[in-house]
C-alpha cells in the first residue's frame, strides 16, 4: 500500500494540485477504474438483501379487464 503522502495509483509523491493523486493522468485513470467497476464498496449480496421497505409488492397475477 502506498504511503499517505504517495500516489495511490502509481505511488509517485502526491501534488496539492491533484491530491490525493501525483497528476491529472493519476487522477483519470482511478475515476476510469470507478466507473468500470473496477472498485466497488462492499454490501449485502442481492439474495440476503429482501425487498426494499417502502415498495409495492409486485402482484402475482395480472388482473383481467
Amino acid at each position: 500500500m502506498p504511503a499517505a503522502n504517495s500516489c495511490p495509483v502509481c505511488g509517485k509523491p502526491a501534488e496539492a494540485r491533484f491530491s490525493p493523486f501525483c497528476s491529472k493522468r493519476c487522477a483519470d485513470i482511478d475515476l476510469g477504474r470507478w466507473l468500470k467497476g473496477g472498485y466497488a464498496i462492499p454490501g449485502k449480496p442481492e439474495e440476503e438483501a429482501g425487498e426494499s421497505p417502502g415498495l409495492p409488492a409486485e402482484p402475482d397475477e395480472t388482473p383481467d379487464q
